[in-house]
C-alpha cells in the first residue's frame, strides 16, 4: 500500500475528489481550531438577556444631582425661614405698629416666606425619595425624575432666578441622564424577584 494507492483508507486524498476524507474547510459557525461552535456572548445578568446589572454611570450622576438638590433646599428653606422671621419681628417692632401699609405687606411677606419655606422642604424630601429609589426604580421612578427635573428646571428660571440657576442646571443634566437609552435600560430592567 502505497501513499499513490486510490483505494488505500489512510493516504493521501487523491485530487479531483470532492468529499472524500475530510472536508477541506470547517462549516460555517465551527471554528477551525475546534469542533464546536461557539458559544454566544455573555449578556446582562440573572438569565435575562441585556439586563444591567449595575446601575449606569449617568444614573448615579442624576442620583448624586438629587442629593446636591436636596442640600441645596435645605439651604433654602434655613435661608426663608430666617427671613420670615425676620419680617416677623419687624411686625412687632413698636415704631411700626402704627404704619399700616407695612403691616400688610408684613402680612403677606411672612405668610409667603413660610409658604416657600414648606414648599423648599417637601421639594426636598421628594428628591430624597427619587435619589433613594434609583437603586431599584421603576419605569415610573424614571418618569417621575424626569417630571420633577423639569418642575425645578422651569421653577429656576422663574420666580427664583437668584437662587434657582444651580437647580436649572441640575434639573436639566437629571433629564438627560435619567432619559438617556442606559437610563432607561436600567429603570425598564427586569427586577429581581423579593423573597
Amino acid at each position: 500500500m502505497s501513499f499513490g494507492d486510490p483505494n488505500n483508507p489512510y493516504g493521501q486524498p487523491q485530487g479531483g475528489q470532492p468529499g472524500y476524507g475530510y472536508p477541506q474547510q470547517a462549516p460555517q459557525g465551527v471554528p477551525q481550531q475546534g469542533g464546536y461552535p461557539a458559544a454566544p456572548p455573555v449578556q446582562g445578568g440573572y438569565g435575562f438577556p441585556g439586563v444591567p446589572t449595575e446601575m449606569p454611570g449617568g444614573v448615579k450622576a442624576a442620583r448624586v444631582m438629587l442629593y446636591v438638590i436636596t442640600g441645596l433646599q435645605v439651604i433654602g428653606a434655613v435661608i426663608f425661614a430666617i427671613a420670615a422671621a425676620a419680617v416677623q419681628a419687624a411686625k412687632n417692632d413698636a415704631t411700626l405698629k402704627d404704619d399700616v401699609q407695612f403691616q400688610q405687606l408684613a402680612d403677606y411677606s411672612g405668610n409667603a416666606l413660610w409658604g416657600v419655606v414648606a414648599f423648599a422642604v417637601l421639594w426636598g424630601v421628594l428628591a430624597v425619595f427619587l435619589a433613594v429609589k434609583f437603586g431599584k426604580g421603576t419605569n415610573g421612578i424614571r418618569i417621575t425624575a424626569i417630571i420633577f427635573g423639569a418642575i425645578t428646571a422651569i421653577l429656576g428660571i422663574y420666580p427664583f432666578v437668584v437662587f434657582g440657576l444651580v437647580h436649572t442646571v441640575l434639573a436639566v443634566l437629571i433629564i438627560v441622564f435619567v432619559a438617556k437609552a442606559d437610563g432607561n435600560a436600567w429603570f425598564n430592567r427586569q427586577q429581581q424577584p423579593q423573597y
